[in-house]
């Protein structure tokens, strides 16, 4: 019985694959690489500004003792 199952998740998996899921065309997925790249750089910069910011301040706030 257990077969059944899985070759029934299978053949409705490939079902819903093939009829109703929709694929993005190729500028589609072009365009949103570089959206995504774009957001990573700005949030990998905002972390390393945060990063130096905080060094700073704990370094100036241990020098005080």
């Amino acid at each position: 019985m257990a077969k059944l199952g899985i070759f029934n998740y299978f053949k409705v998996s490939y079902d819903e694959w093939m009829h109703k899921v929709s694929w993005p065309s190729w500028s589609e997925l072009q365009n949103s690489a570089i959206v995504v790249s774009i957001a990573s750089l700005i949030i990998a910069i905002v972390v390393y500004l945060m990063d130096v910011a905080f060094s700073s301040i704990l370094e100036r706030f241990y020098g005080l003792f």
